[in-house]
């Protein structure tokens, strides 16, 4: 059904859509018990690797000066309590790991289950695609879902393992390194944690070059995605149609259309190359500094006797560590550049899918109210002062009143472009633009049949029952209807899969849509050249098996052939409007 209020506002803006948005339904979801029970699990195994990491950073002060003190004596001792602290550590790490890829695809199942129903619920990805909502929804479906939870799931966990880590060490940093004694301006001073301050201070300028630096990025990659998706759409669109394009002899404009859209990927993919070259000239320059950095920092008090070589390694393995969580945003900066991509993406497509615009199709065609449809308790489909319209808010025709009962068979004629197949989208609800009302029943099984029909990829039975499901009809039923249209070589291949597009020709096509009429038996049946496919013979037996087979069912035949007319008992003319024509 088409909604018909007055026009609706434009989109809603950003933040009306945040990432919170995005996140939070999983985990207040029927998931939630199995989702926060594999989170706490993890991040209960995240504690006890830094709890290692904490015994690890003593060993090493231990293992060190056992070294520079020769001690024979404790170095296998040593040896054990490093493989014991290795082992757990390797376990955790494993384990955690596993467990967090269950969780993240646990999410990503439960999003693009969500995701689908949004996207197909009400006929909501045709508007995406005849308004050009948003592009390439597929795409965000199968990649970006699965990118959203993982990097999700991994930037929040790491962050919180960072913080923790970080309290953990400042602690050791601080009563290791002591207090730096200076003279400023003749007066001493004692800077107490002076290695905790300076790891601050390494990591916050480290992090403002690289947000500097690398910020272009969140908007590359946004674009890369997009210009990647288009492309591969593109070479999908060439295999799908290769057979049309081998007949026109189409390869050159092919190949023309190809490189076109590969040069907006290559262009793209210059400004991800200059932008990531000076991103990575400031990553590796901070790693680089970092090796030595702490253990010059260190280097005064170590000299002056304060403490052993051991405790020296100490100290540097703890500012590492320290460094290391000041500087998660600076490590994890090409992860969150990505992740805000995706979330960019994904409130775009959430925006569009819930925003009134998609509901009501907001345009010059419908600012006045558009064409109404409702569903009534009544056995007849019945059209008041229709008028139907282009997106722009062109008239294209005007309707006269008709009312179709059960039973009556009608025929509509016009020349092309008169807006025949506009009139069966807008008798499906799928037309808004326009004015005036229809009324249909609401208890009415519709079946709209176009001149192409759609032939799901699976068993032949699957896709002669569609849009039910295949086990609706049993396989006699659908033998039959095979049959009796002409297509008794498929009769036996029910179970079969294959790309039925490609091996049905477009009359068998045709004649596989009328068996699939016959197995479902509408109330209303709607054909938009359907029958152009075929000869004139098989054309008339099909009209006759439907007038047999279905002879309470209302017929709307859309066909330029007049022979037709003999099938049909009333006639509907469609013409251009006067504004049109002028136009």
């Amino acid at each position: 059904m088409t909604p018909h209020t007055s026009a609706s506002p434009a989109l809603p803006p950003d933040e009306k859509v945040s990432a919170w948005t995005l996140i939070k339904p999983y985990w207040v979801s029927e998931e939630r018990g199995i989702a926060w029970g594999l989170l706490v699990t993890i991040i209960v195994m995240n504690l006890l690797v830094v709890w290692i990491n904490v015994r690890l950073n003593s060993w090493s002060r231990d293992f060190y000066n056992a070294l520079q003190a020769k001690n024979v004596h404790d170095f296998p001792h040593l040896l054990m309590v490093f493989t014991g602290l290795a082992f757990g550590f390797i376990i955790l790490a494993v384990y955690g790991r596993y467990l967090r890829q269950m969780l993240g695809f646990r999410w990503r199942q439960w999003l693009t289950t969500r995701y689908l129903n949004e996207w197909l619920n009400d006929s909501a990805f045709y508007r995406i695609e005849r308004d050009r909502l948003a592009d390439n929804p597929d795409q965000r479906i199968s990649d970006d879902l699965q990118s959203f939870a993982t990097t999700t799931l991994s930037l929040t966990l790491d962050l919180l393992s960072t913080v923790v880590t970080l309290v953990s060490f400042i602690t050791i940093l601080w009563s290791l390194a002591g207090a730096l004694s200076i003279s400023l301006g003749g007066m001493p001073l004692q800077i107490p944690g002076y290695m905790v301050w300076a790891a601050a201070l390494y990591a916050v300028v480290g992090s403002l070059i690289t947000q500097k630096v690398g910020h272009p990025l969140v908007s590359i990659n946004y674009q890369a995605q997009k210009v990647e998706a288009d492309f591969r759409f593109g070479l999908i669109r060439l295999r799908e149609n290769a057979e049309q394009i081998a007949f026109y002899n189409g390869m050159e404009t092919e190949k023309t259309n190809a490189r076109t859209l590969f040069g907006r990927i290559r262009d793209n993919w210059w400004q991800v190359m200059k932008y990531t070259k000076r991103l990575t000239f400031v990553l590796s320059f901070y790693g680089q500094i970092a090796i030595i950095f702490p253990i010059v920092v260190a280097s005064p008090r170590y000299f002056a006797g304060a403490f052993t070589f051991g405790v020296l390694m100490q100290i540097s393995s703890a500012f590492g560590t320290v460094s290391d969580s000041f500087s998660w945003f600076i490590n994890s900066y090409t992860s969150l550049v990505e992740w805000r991509a995706t979330v960019n993406r994904l409130r775009e497509f959430k925006r569009v899918v819930h925003s009134p615009r998609l509901k009501e199709s907001v345009s010059p065609a419908t600012e006045h109210g558009g064409i109404n449809l409702h569903f009534v308790d009544s056995n007849t489909l019945t059209t008041d002062s229709l008028q139907l319209a282009l997106p722009n808010g062109n008239p294209l025709s005007r309707i006269r009143d008709i009312a179709i009962r059960p039973g009556s068979r009608w025929l509509v004629r016009g020349p092309s472009g008169a807006g025949k197949s506009t009139l069966m989208r807008a008798l499906a609800g799928l037309w808004p633009f326009g004015d005036g009302s229809i009324d249909a029943p609401v208890n009415a099984r519709m079946m709209f049949i176009p001149q192409v029909s759609y032939m799901p990829i699976g068993t032949l039975k699957a896709a002669l029952a569609y849009p039910s499901a295949a086990d609706t009809y049993d396989d006699d039923e659908c033998r039959d209807a095979l049959i009796t249209c002409h297509l008794s070589e498929y009769a036996d291949r029910l179970q079969e899969t294959a790309h039925w597009t490609r091996v049905l020709s477009p009359g068998e096509q045709q004649r596989f849509a009328a068996a699939r009429v016959l197995l479902h038996k509408p109330d209303y049946l709607f054909l938009d050249e359907a029958t152009s496919a075929l000869d004139a013979e098989n054309e008339s037996r099909l009209y006759r098996l439907f007038t047999e087979r279905l002879p309470k069912a209302a017929i709307v035949s859309v066909a330029h052939r007049e022979s037709l007319a003999a099938f049909h008992d009333e006639t509907l003319d469609v013409e251009r409007s006067v504004e049109a024509v002028a136009a």
